[in-house]
């Protein structure tokens, strides 16, 4: 088995690449590491932008099940009504398909 290859960098710009050249080398690491860490970098940031507005909506979820805490569970009285009102839809609905 062979052992790893280096990466093909291509850069249509000559003036892009020497200027990534020139950051590596300020950074004392080769340009595939530089370009792996910026990459690594972009990636780890758009995932903690993600978590952090995931996390916001979460909570702002959390916040509005929260206050309709009461809307979940009705109180029997409520029930009832509702109940009486779909029986009632429920009979007109087969009287006008019975006319």
């Amino acid at each position: 088995m062979s052992g790893p290859k280096a990466m093909s960098l291509r850069f249509p710009d000559p003036a892009q690449r020497a200027a990534i050249e020139a950051a590596a080398r300020q950074e004392g690491v080769s340009l595939q590491e530089y370009i792996l860490s910026a990459a690594y970098a972009r990636a780890t940031a758009v995932e903690k932008r993600f978590l952090d507005a995931f996390g916001e909506s979460m909570a702002c979820s959390g916040e509005a099940f929260s206050e309709e805490a009461g809307a979940a569970d009705p109180s029997r009285d409520q029930r009832a009504a509702e109940l009486q009102a779909r029986r009632e839809l429920e009979e007109q609905r087969e009287r006008g398909h019975a006319a």
